[in-house]
């Protein structure tokens, strides 16, 4: 039969090509898919727990990939590998490496130079990079978990709450934050930041 997905608003269908990707065949659902990758994402997390890592590693194109790679491996065979198919949002494909230098390089120069607090830095850096859309799918939950990172490898703070919510289900929750990261795109960052913490 294979995988049916219905998409909610905010998410990004997937290619017949990137559908080929799916490494667990008895998967037909989009609530069978979730839960498949909530498992994968909750190891990643795991791993990043005990990880040591400088802040030129993490702000690395090795760290994004290795990071989505964690979070998707056992579910997706491109898991970390950057999309080479045109989406719905995101830059174009062939721009992703020289628009995520970018950010990188403006990221490392915020935090030298303390250019925000860390809660704006962090939000900042995770709109860019979901902005780019570096991966065929994932890149919401990638992104809030980078920004998480950030927050407690950079800082020594706490992750962000996102709305003590699962954001993958067409809720209110998930409304409000697809509303400030749109607001986020006019360079409004405050309901970001107050939604991460929420």
């Amino acid at each position: 039969m294979g995988l049916e997905i219905k998409y909610i608003e905010g998410q990004t269908p997937l290619s017949e090509e990137e559908m080929e990707g799916l490494m667990i065949s008895s998967i037909t659902t989009r609530g069978e898919l979730n839960e498949f990758e909530q498992y994968n994402i909750e190891k990643a997390i795991e791993w990043t727990l005990g990880l040591k890592i400088t802040p030129k590693q993490l702000l690395s194109e090795k760290f994004i990939k290795d990071l989505h790679k964690k979070m998707y491996k056992d579910v997706w065979k491109w898991a970390g590998v950057f999309r080479d198919s045109e989406k719905n949002i995101g830059v174009k494909s062939y721009k992703i490496v020289v628009e995520l230098k970018n950010l990188l390089d403006d990221a490392v120069y915020w935090f030298q130079n303390n250019t925000f607090s860390n809660e704006e830095f962090a939000i900042r850096f995770k709109h860019r990079l979901v902005s780019i859309h570096c991966f065929p799918n994932g890149n919401g939950r990638h992104s809030r978990l980078f920004a998480d990172l950030i927050m407690q490898k950079l800082y020594d703070r706490s992750y962000f709450t996102w709305g003590k919510e699962n954001l993958n289900k067409a809720n209110e929750t998930r409304k409000n934050y697809i509303k400030a990261l749109q607001e986020a795109d006019n360079n409004y960052f405050k309901p970001l930041i107050d939604f991460a913490k929420s």
